[in-house]
């Protein structure tokens, strides 16, 4: 621009030259004035800032900078381009300048003034967000106070109702651990009183020798025996299926049954007794043996949650015997003191014989006694005979308790023999019956012994069961739950069923079938027709060639296969024929499914079948064994099977209706025939009744011969071809239709 202008101001010869050359050069003026201006105010600028950073911060200085802008003097016109003190410009004030013109002032203010501006609506923006945020946070905070007060209110609330409540009841399921294990508890005094009471009373040795054992152990067990009678009320009993917990209900119901009148006659306080009579005389607390409902209802409970109920049983009718053998012991000793010892040879011999003087020890008394209780209750030994009437009739009950105890010995022993040995029997009546039928057939040998060794196998490893045939009675909501944790696992593993609905795995779960195979045993042949889906659940499979021998792969535990085959999928190759040949390599536990219980649970499902055939379809498109062309794939035989279905259906729905109709007009015509007759007599006109009922009669004769010719044209539509179905339907519409025209020509005629 000063080059341009310095050009400019060169002196040209003219009068126009001239007056531009003026204007340069005032223009050159002009410039370099504005530029010492600018110098002079960016030095003044610089001081002030300089200045003002002591005091203020970095943001104060930036306000006050820009806020605050130096007064300038515009020189006059005829000032000096170069001011000529220089000390007057190095002061804080602007030397005098010519005046400027305002298009060359007003280009760096109006900038700054701009960015200015920019900056304050910044600040004022950035303050007003901040603000915002404030309220926000401020406004969130108070919501949050008011949510914790309500809450804290509702939490009040529900404390005041939960008080105003009564509180639940603690009741006790009779179903549950918690029961059982205080049956177990109750059991302990009930057998303490049962087995220590009546030898007490007939051993006074006993009794004195270890009475304050037997206070301290008397009354805690009646201790237990009141608690008991509070498990009582508290204990829970099911009404439509669900626990009652009212306590009223369970007070009433225990206070209005037998047990209660039991429990209170087994806790009468006859201890008082001991005042009168003394402490040798334990048999006033004989009412404490009326507790042994507990026992039994321990003994029958044990008896359904073991898993060895027959030990059990046996073990329980030894503890009964031992208890009976006992009982009668303790009464043989007392009778003997009745009638007194050493009497005769049948009472327990007397305690002060010098010659035997063991038999004044309380051990040896109790011994003796109950050898004597035993030999005469299993009728076993001989034991010397009664001598007064009194000994004779002890003699005889004995003798008939001992029977009956024999004869519950020999039952129960036997009737639990034969149950653990049930499965055995029949087991081994399964084999008797195939080594019968394989002698009586000629079977040979070698066929023979594998056989036996199959049987073998199965009852060795636990596998002889039925499980359909064990597990009939139960319902089917436990059959499922069963099942799935036998079998889903297993089931799982077959990569089509990986992501099928629960309830079709379900499905397919009860339909699984367990089978054994033996080594060497074929479990599908190549070319086969596949009815079954295998799943190897324990022992090894080969894939052989035809020879055999030749293996290709071995299939172990978890494998499966034949799933393809059994999914109908369109477009096979190999259609539902086997496409290798599968042998058992050792004994092999499989589980299979066929294809009808596939079929019968996806009837259910529709989307699963789908799904499983899509998957299907995939894996053969992997393998190359699906025919990509729709042109070469075959309708097949069960579609064309259920659509002649579905015509016959229909053919025997629209005959159905025919017969209706042809009722419903048969009926009509006789109503309309027996008006038209009402209205001839009223007319007075004579009415033929004979020809009446002969036209009515030859009426009916061609309807029935109308619908047999129906029937056996149903019939010959029946067992023509599948092709000639449709056109027959077609013609039978057709014949349809002609009767029905003649029915209106009828109607109208009459």
């Amino acid at each position: 621009m000063c080059l341009l202008v310095t050009t400019l101001a060169a002196p040209v010869p003219g009068s126009e030259s001239n007056e531009v050359a003026a204007h340069a050069n005032e223009a050159l003026r002009w410039m370099e004035m504005y530029r010492l201006y600018q110098q002079q105010l960016l030095r003044r600028l610089l001081k002030m800032h300089q200045r003002k950073r002591q005091r203020l911060n970095c943001s104060s200085v930036a306000m006050t900078t820009s806020n605050t802008r130096p007064h300038l003097t515009v020189p006059p016109r005829d000032a000096q381009l170069i001011p000529t003190d220089s000390e007057e410009q190095s002061g804080d004030e602007l030397c005098v300048a010519p005046s400027i013109p305002h298009c060359l002032l007003n280009v760096n203010n109006s900038n700054n003034s701009e960015e200015e501006e920019k900056k304050k609506n910044e600040k004022n923006e950035k303050k007003e967000e901040k603000e915002n945020g404030e309220k926000e946070n401020k406004e969130k905070q108070e919501k949050d106070k008011e949510k914790e007060k309500e809450k804290e209110k509702e939490k009040d609330k529900d404390k005041d109702k939960d008080k105003d409540k009564p509180k639940e009841l603690f009741v006790i399921n009779p179903a549950g651990n918690l029961y059982y294990n205080w049956l177990f508890v109750i059991t302990l005094p009930v057998m303490y009183n049962w087995t220590t009471i009546i030898a007490r009373a007939s051993f006074e040795e006993l009794q004195d020798n270890y009475i304050l054992y037997w206070i301290l152990l008397d009354y805690t067990s009646d201790l237990f025996y009141m608690f008991d009678m509070l498990v009582r009320t508290r204990t829970g009993y099911l009404e439509q299926g669900l626990l009652v917990k009212d306590e009223k209900l369970l007070r009433d119901r225990y206070i209005s049954s037998f047990q209660f009148r039991l429990d209170v006659l087994s806790m009468l306080p006859t201890d008082v007794l001991y005042f009168f009579l003394g402490l040798n005389y334990p048999e006033i607390r004989i009412n404490k043996l009326l507790r042994i409902s507990r026992m039994m209802e321990f003994f029958t409970r044990t008896e359904t949650k073991t898993n060895y109920p027959n030990l059990f049983r046996i073990g329980n009718l030894i503890m009964y015997i031992l208890i009976i053998i006992h009982w009668n012991a303790c009464f043989y000793f007392s009778f003997s003191k009745y009638i007194g010892f050493g009497a005769d040879d049948w009472v327990y011999p007397a305690l002060d014989d010098p010659e035997e003087p063991a038999f004044g020890q309380p051990m040896r008394k109790y011994a003796f006694s109950l050898y004597w209780s035993t030999l005469t209750l299993t009728t076993i030994g001989e034991t010397p005979p009664p001598a007064l009437d009194s000994e004779f009739f002890f003699h005889v009950g004995d003798f008939l308790v001992g029977v009956l105890i024999f004869a519950t010995i020999v039952g129960n022993i036997a009737t639990m023999i034969s149950n653990m040995n049930a499965a055995q029997a029949q087991f081994q009546s399964r084999i008797d019956n195939i080594k019968q039928y394989m002698q009586v057939r000629k079977v040979s040998k070698e066929l023979e012994l594998r056989v036996i060794k199959w049987f073998d196998y199965l009852w060795n490893n636990g596998k002889a069961q039925d499980e359909r045939e064990v597990l009939r009675y139960l319902p089917d909501k436990l059959k499922a739950e069963i099942a799935i944790q036998v079998h889903m696992d297993t089931l799982k593993k077959v990569r089509i069923f990986a992501d099928c609905e629960a309830g079709l795995l379900i499905e397919l779960v009860l339909k699984l079938r367990p089978q054994v195979f033996s080594p060497g045993d074929y479990i599908c042949k190549k070319g086969d027709i596949g009815r079954e889906m295998y799943i190897i659940k324990d022992g090894k499979l080969a894939v052989v060639a035809d020879d055999g021998v030749t293996q290709f792969v071995v299939l172990g535990s978890g494998s499966y296969f034949g799933e393809i085959s059994i999914l109908n999928i369109k477009g096979s190759k190999a259609g539902n024929r086997r496409t290798a040949n599968i042998r058992s390599i050792g004994y092999s536990d499989l589980f299979c499914l066929s294809k009808d219980d596939l079929m019968e649970s996806l009837t259910e499902y529709p989307d699963a079948k789908g799904m499983l055939e899509e998957k299907g379809r995939q894996i053969l498109m992997k393998d190359g064994l699906i025919e990509l062309d729709p042109a070469n794939i075959l309708p097949e035989a069960q579609e064309l099977e259920e659509k002649v279905n579905k015509l016959y259906n229909t053919m025997d729905l629209m005959q159905t209706k025919l017969k209706k109709i042809l009722g419903n007009y048969t009926s009509a015509d006789k109503a309309l025939r027996h008006r038209i007759n009402d209205l001839e007599r009223m007319t007075g006109e004579e009415v033929d009744e004979e020809d009446e009922g002969e036209e009515e009669v030859k009426r009916d004769e061609k309807a029935v011969e109308g619908e047999k010719k129906e029937e056996g044209d149903a019939d010959g539509e029946k067992r023509e071809d599948e092709g000639k179905g449709e056109e027959g339907k077609s013609e039978e519409a057709k014949d349809e239709e002609g009767k029905g025209e003649e029915a209106k020509e009828e109607d109208e005629q009459d």
